[in-house]
């Protein structure tokens, strides 16, 4: 960063924080325990974010008077979610720091633009192949083989905007069912668990990384995740310097989640990188219980310009999503030893909507 874009916060100012939804609801409590006040900018009248702070902005994300406004009212804004349309981030830059920068996201908000920039980095990922047709994608599927993932460059999450191709597929109709312009075609990796990092880094350069979380998924959501993930020492280390490789080549100042595949390999397992989400992320959520300093208290002292934490994980962790009608069942977690449980505040409940989580803390295995 330049000298011009540094921030340092003091008690008492205030973040502005894009986005409404769970995120930014405890990027907002991890602020208010440091002594930072929030405002929240969202269209969405019901973001459970609203529900903890004191100001928050309802307007759409093209309202230019709105945005100015927020600008003026905070100190450094930041969000939770990596699609916020690109002219709202340039307007809001123009006013006022915004963390992590938004160039990241001409990067990570495009998967094929997001694949080479770590190929480029000399880090593994599936093989993959720009697609702008059916015709592209017959030419795709002949270098790359099947079965194969077709993927949205743009606008895809929790499974959404990607199709699985297999043997028999007719291309045309496949291309057609995905209705975009611009895709990706990535290899299926046969890949033996997923793993995340979760990282932080200063404006200064310091990087630092939470233990490796194993996930696991149901319905292409995230379901389970497992702080420290099963994997030996020398693969966690390997995934701990990729995801610190990625965030300096970035110049990136916040948390951000690296989502890796383990795969088997002749002189044993590897890794690629399948995901970056420029944010904090779900698979980051244990740290709330689970370790010394949260990922969301680690993201607020990054943008704030104050010093990171080096926290330190309790013991072994245990985050179950509770996803859709999960959580009307959350009366057997407040009684369950160990469990702690966090409610998002969301309406009612419908399939694959992230109602809330629960973390367990168990002493170190032996």
């Amino acid at each position: 960063m330049t000298s011009s874009n540094r921030v340092t916060l003091k008690p008492g100012d205030t973040i502005g924080i894009l986005g409404g939804g769970q995120l930014g609801r405890m990027i907002a409590l991890a602020a208010a325990r440091l002594g930072l006040k929030a405002q929240v900018f969202s269209p969405d009248p019901d973001s459970p974010a609203f529900d903890v702070v004191q100001n928050a902005t309802c307007a759409e994300y093209a309202d230019v008077e709105a945005l100015e406004l927020f600008a003026s009212d905070v100190g450094v804004i930041t969000y939770e979610f990596e699609n916020i349309p690109s002219s709202t981030a340039m307007i809001l830059a123009a006013r006022r720091t915004v963390l992590p920068d938004p160039k990241v996201l001409e990067t990570t908000q495009d998967r094929l633009a997001e694949k080479d920039f770590v190929t480029k980095l000399g880090i593994g990922t599936a093989r993959y192949a720009d697609v702008s047709s059916a015709q592209d994608l017959k030419a795709a599927i002949a270098a790359i083989g099947l079965p194969a993932v077709l993927k949205t460059r743009r606008f895809g999450y929790d499974g959404k905007g990607q199709i699985v191709v297999r043997e028999g597929a007719d291309p045309d109709q496949v291309w057609a069912d995905l209705e975009t312009r611009s895709a990706i075609l990535e290899a299926f990796v046969p890949f033996e668990r997923e793993i995340s990092v979760v990282a932080a880094r200063s404006a200064d350069g310091e990087v630092v990384c939470y233990d490796v979380t194993e996930n696991e998924h149901r319905d292409h959501i995230l379901k389970f995740s497992y702080a420290p993930a099963r994997i030996p020492d020398a693969l966690a280390a390997q995934a701990r310097a990729i995801a610190e490789k990625i965030a300096n080549a970035l110049d990136y100042v916040g948390v951000l989640a690296v989502e890796m595949f383990v795969v088997p390999g002749k002189d044993g397992p590897a890794l690629l990188v399948n995901e970056i989400a420029p944010r904090v992320h779900n698979s980051g959520h244990w740290t709330l219980d689970g370790a010394s300093v949260s990922q969301f208290e680690q993201h607020v002292r990054a943008i704030a310009g104050w010093p990171l934490a080096h926290p330190v994980r309790h013991g072994d962790v245990t985050m179950t999503n509770l996803i859709g009608d999960d959580v009307l069942d959350y009366g057997q977690w407040l009684t369950k030893p160990g469990a702690t449980v966090h409610l998002y505040g969301k309406g009612a409940p419908r399939p694959g909507r992230k109602m809330g989580h629960v973390t367990e803390v168990k002493a170190p295995s032996k």
